[in-house]
């Protein structure tokens, strides 16, 4: 509609003996994409390698150096999946997967080349000119032996892929985090719960399409079923809370008027507003556990002489302003208020303390 134009990127993978290829437009090279086109790849050539031989790409490889190999733990969870073993390429030397390197410039001839011309207006437009031209590159005669690259595949290679398992795997996002102090995480979207213990903890977040589980130490503590869309508020197990949080969601608005209606009239009418004067009654719960709590502190019915002193003189009581009435045993009007009857002058000392011979000091 608006003519922007989106980048799209090629990931290719290519047999050793039969330089079958497969190729896949991806709309970015992060990591679920990665993997994803590992999964198509051996369903299209239906079956897997003994030996995978990828790039040093952060979405693969954490670290290559001569001593030690550090592969990313989704990549490694993939190839165990499959029962594969993943041996990066040294670091800048791209002969040790050679044939790929030929097949990225044979791809770039016969798909980038051939499509640049053609205009798509969605990405999977794309994806099925791509899976188009990479028939045509499988099914193309070889100039220098007879037969292609499937007929050379399935004469030569495929008895010795190893069987695909019975169910594709579903590529799953590790993520370490810490724990706040709402004892929630995140998928970049929403947020879930974990036991309020691990608060201050660092803790692993492996993200599937549809499940969020969580880690500690190499133990899964929890998981949610992952929400498809955003949603304003977390999801949170009760056995994730601290017991006070708990009681908190079992409270109910009419067990709230139940015990104002016990203590008096002014209590009953103090807890009605605080339970409507928000846009819903949970907003009103934190006055109302105050005011019980008030009531278990000083007596009922010094509550609710304290509520009827507040109605007389305010439309919008609060719990606060009603425990400090409870404790001064007086409004806060007129708490303030002094019996010097000199407070009569306001702020000047008065006439009579400026007469002649008066005690008072200049």
């Amino acid at each position: 509609m608006t003519g922007e134009e989106y980048k799209a990127y090629l990931f290719v993978a290519a047999l050793p003996c039969s330089s079958y290829i497969y190729v896949e437009a991806c709309t970015d090279m992060k990591q679920e994409n990665w993997l994803l086109c590992h999964v198509h790849a051996y369903e299209y050539f239906g079956g897997v390698t003994r030996i995978l031989v990828p790039d040093n790409l952060k979405t693969g490889v954490v670290a290559n150096t001569r001593y030690d190999t550090q592969l990313n733990e989704s990549y490694r969870e993939l190839a165990e999946y499959y029962g594969t073993a993943i041996v990066p390429a040294r670091v800048r030397k791209p002969q040790d997967k050679g044939l790929v390197e030929k097949s990225v410039g044979f791809t770039t001839t016969w798909i980038s080349a051939a499509l640049r011309e053609q205009r798509f207006f969605s990405f999977a437009e794309v994806r099925n000119a791509v899976a188009e031209r990479l028939e045509a590159i499988n099914t193309k005669p070889f100039q220098k032996r007879r037969g292609n690259r499937r007929e050379a595949y399935l004469s030569e290679e495929k008895e010795f892929m190893l069987p695909l398992p019975t169910r594709p795997y579903k590529p799953a996002i590790w993520r370490q985090q810490s724990v706040g102090r709402d004892y929630l995480v995140s998928d970049g979207l929403n947020k879930y719960s974990v036991p309020f213990d691990l608060i201050g903890e660092q803790v692993q977040v492996r993200l599937t399409k549809n499940i969020v589980e969580v880690f500690f130490k190499g133990s899964r503590v929890t998981s949610h079923k992952r929400l498809e869309s955003y949603c304003s508020q977390p999801v949170v197990k009760s056995e994730h809370m601290p017991d006070n949080h708990r009681r908190y969601l079992e409270y109910k608005a009419d067990e709230f008027r139940d015990w104002a209606c016990g203590v008096g009239e002014s209590t009953e009418a103090v807890v009605n507003h605080f339970l409507t004067s928000g846009s819903a009654p949970e907003q009103g719960y934190k006055d109302c556990v105050s005011l019980k709590k008030l009531g278990e502190r000083y007596g009922k019915a010094k509550l609710e002489a304290a509520c009827e002193r507040i109605r007389a003189f305010s439309s919008s009581p609060s719990a606060r302003t009603i425990a400090t009435i409870l404790r001064n045993g007086k409004d806060p009007d007129k708490s303030a208020e002094t019996t010097d009857n000199s407070s009569e002058y306001g702020i000047t000392r008065g006439a009579a303390y400026w007469k002649k011979g008066g005690d008072g000091n200049a």
